[in-house]
């Protein structure tokens, strides 16, 4: 009691500073959601899944500033062809977006979304509030309340292109609150496609219901700016025979949260999440990740890889809670860090908890250096330090970048990591 009280007042604060937005088809959900924004409270240190992240800078009413990075560097992406929603500190810029038809799915953006009626009131909330048992996640719920702008995708076929969310941060003290719900028919398969900073200050939640034999790829680009501070939270749930498949890749930004929650719902069904990231200095990167199996034969896969240096901080917290009756359950984890130097440190707290006896689970955690071996083979053929220490660390991301199913994105991913490693060396 005496902790939630200490959260009390800068949880009220933080409400008072925002306003809860007029939308009549998902007031209920946004009223609910203030509700549990304020019986946990805002996240602490003293907080089970906080512990290794400060949140201060995510809690604190004003946004702290972040500059604007000024690049050369060709947008992400941009050999694909994608159809394009851009956002510019959280607001929708429809001169820079593309025209939102696309054969076999619907998108409408949150903030004009107004019918009683609307398919999203089923799915708008409802994932987010599901994924707050049994831990809090109390800014996800904040961003359900106060979320002013995102896109509202229904997906009824087979897309013939991905749909590309980019976000653009270009004031140095802006703050984004942006939620986004995808809801998959049976057989329906879809490619999203994010990246950008957004704001100085991001906080974005993304639904995605897929249902039974349904496909849902996503590939997330998270750099640029090395100030920005974000917060992301994707919450799924998995219908019978239906696959899920999600990647980030992170590259500078002072601090990063992503949180995912899944729950695999249906027999047969497949959830591989993964990330690779790379931070130099003042970073700190922390993937939160929950996946329930309540149903027969699921397979799930987490694998995230991290390199730091010049005193960088990765962390990864990872479950798999397998139900009672979840037989034949397949869940896989593995968290490792690459050190590139004595100052940068890697925190990893993995987890299972099964109730089924009939499964294949596990996970490992490890943290090392640049395998000293390989190093001599390659500079005794001539390879200099930098380009030697560049191919080792791509070779140790490999494993991650795998898991994205399309070819042309893998191949974007690995030149952006290759692209900032060159530009990082020592």
């Amino acid at each position: 009691m005496a902790e939630l009280a200490a959260k009390s007042d800068p949880t009220e604060a933080m409400i008072a500073s925002l306003t809860l937005p007029n939308a009549t088809w998902a007031k209920p959900a946004r009223e609910g959601a203030l509700a549990r924004l304020r019986q946990s409270g805002l996240p602490t240190r003293r907080d089970e899944y906080w512990k290794y992240t400060r949140p201060d800078t995510l809690t604190q009413v004003t946004a702290p500033e972040a500059e604007v990075l000024v690049t050369d560097e060709a947008p992400m992406f941009d050999g694909t062809d994608r159809l394009k929603i851009v956002f510019v500190d959280g607001v929708f810029d429809a001169e820079a977006s593309d025209d939102l038809s696309l054969e076999g799915i619907s998108i409408e953006r949150l903030a004009d979304a107004q019918s009683d009626l609307h398919w999203a009131k089923s799915l708008y909330g409802v994932l987010e509030e599901r994924g707050q048992t049994p831990v809090s996640r109390p800014l996800a719920a904040l961003n359900t309340a106060f979320a002013t702008d995102g896109v509202l995708i229904h997906v009824k076929g087979k897309t013939s292109k991905p749909v590309n969310l980019i976000y653009r941060h270009e004031t140095n003290t802006s703050d984004a609150i942006l939620h986004n719900c995808v809801k998959l028919e049976p057989g329906a398969e879809m490619t999203l496609l994010e990246n950008g900073p957004a704001a100085a200050r991001f906080n974005k939640v993304l639904e995605v219901d897929v249902a039974d034999t349904a496909s849902f790829h996503h590939v997330r680009a998270q750099g640029r700016d090395h100030e920005r501070r974000a917060v992301t939270h994707i919450f799924a749930r998995l219908g019978a025979q239906s696959a899920f498949r999600s990647f980030t890749m992170t590259v500078n930004g002072q601090l990063t949260r992503n949180d995912c929650v899944i729950e695999i719902t249906g027999d047969d069904a497949l959830a591989h999440v993964a990330g690779a990231c790379v931070g130099d200095g003042d970073f700190h990167h922390d993937d939160t990740v929950f996946i329930t199996h309540d149903a027969l034969n699921g397979e799930s896969r987490q694998v995230f890889k991290k390199v730091l240096r010049n005193g960088a901080t990765g962390v990864f917290q990872g479950k798999i809670l397998v139900k009672a009756g979840a037989q034949k359950t397949d869940g896989y984890q593995i968290s490792q860090s690459l050190l590139l130097d004595d100052d940068s440190q890697f925190l990893a707290k993995p987890e299972l908890e099964i109730y089924a006896d009939d499964v294949a689970c596990s996970h490992g955690s490890t943290s090392g250096a640049i395998d000293e071996d390989a190093m001599f083979y390659l500079r005794s053929r001539g390879v200099s330090e930098g380009e030697a220490t560049d191919l080792l660390t791509l070779a140790f991301l490999a494993e991650a970048v795998e898991e994205i199913a399309q070819e042309d994105l893998r191949e974007d991913i690995n030149a952006r990591m290759g692209a900032w490693l060159q530009r990082h060396r020592s």
